[in-house]
């Protein structure tokens, strides 16, 4: 991490930051890919990336019209991926756990305000960004020297890997803090993570992702019945959510040996350790089925697994 009169590097490690940057840029350097990944419509039915806050995604000031600078985090979800993976479980992507089961966008937002409140500068106004906002998030991280574009889109840390979520607090001043430079392509010749996709999302010479073929796309983003995309049936058995791209990235290999694996859950959502890795599949299955629509987002609030309702679980068992 960097050391910073403005930031307590102990502070931030037990928030979970793995690393974090600064940036004074309001613009986006990939904004121009960005726009032509959506003329192609490889945004697919992410709908969400090419309507009005397409817009507003084309300058910070757009969304924080007082912007100045930005402090930008990756918050880990490391030791909960060393535990699936030691336990082979892939039924779910691990940053739906890595939160003590929390949605992130919930357990975040606090960490953010923890942080805010440390900085203690006189004047200061801020607003957070956890990717619900119309932010390109990982380019503002590529922004802040915090890693560079994977083949997979990813933004991989040189020495943290990809398990981690970004999120950033927009300020309204500048701070004594030195702007990092970018990283440059750490991919090489690798091809891993395009060899490894079992419904062929990876584009080879955009080195992007085409959404509609995108396990993770259908799992969560479908919120209806629907077909799978070609391939679905070659997964490990992903129902929520798919980290097969990262789990073959050699750069995720080191970051991984030097924690422990765990799998820490608040009381109120143990229950999904055994949804997810103790009951049978098709049992799990047809106790989503029996459940109320109702009933369904209630026992889920609160969680990462609430967003494609309960026609929208139902359709991720299919193979």
């Amino acid at each position: 991490m960097k050391s910073s009169p403005v930031l307590d590097n102990e502070f931030l490690k037990g928030l979970g930051v793995l690393d974090w940057g600064y940036t004074e840029e309001a613009i986006p350097r990939t904004l121009s890919e960005y726009e032509a990944w959506t003329e192609k419509d490889f945004h697919g039915p992410l709908n969400y990336l090419n309507d009005h806050r397409k817009e507003l995604r084309r300058d910070l000031r757009n969304v924080f019209p007082e912007f100045q600078s930005a402090l930008v985090f990756l918050f880990s979800y490391q030791e909960t991926k060393k535990w699936m993976l030691e336990n082979n479980q892939h039924s779910v992507a691990a940053y739906t756990l890595g939160f003590e089961g929390e949605d992130y966008h919930r357990a975040l937002k606090e960490r953010l305000t923890k942080i805010a409140e440390k900085l203690a500068v006189e004047d200061l106004k801020t607003f957070f960004t956890i990717d619900a906002q119309p932010v390109l998030e990982r380019d503002l991280a590529y922004r802040a020297g915090l890693g560079w574009f994977g083949k997979n889109s990813m933004l991989i840390n040189r020495k943290e890997g990809s398990y981690f979520i970004i999120g950033s607090i927009l300020l309204n001043q500048r701070l004594p803090i030195d702007q990092a430079i970018s990283d440059v392509d750490h991919c090489g010749q690798c091809t891993a993570c395009i060899d490894a996709c079992p419904t062929n999302a990876i584009n080879v010479d955009t080195r992007t992702l085409e959404a509609s073929k995108c396990i993770s796309t259908f799992t969560i983003e479908i919120m209806k019945d629907a077909e799978a995309p070609a391939g679905f049936d070659k997964s490990r058995g992903e129902i929520f959510g798919c980290d097969i791209c990262q789990d073959v990235c050699p750069w995720n290999r080191k970051p991984l040996q030097r924690i422990t694996s765990s799998l820490k859950l608040q009381d109120k959502f143990l229950f999904i350790k055994d949804w997810l890795f103790d009951l049978p599949r098709e049992k799990l299955k047809s106790m989503i089925a029996a459940d109320t629509n109702r009933g369904f987002r209630k026992k889920l609030f609160g969680t990462a697994f609430d967003r494609p309702g309960k026609e929208g679980w139902l359709k991720n068992f299919k193979r």
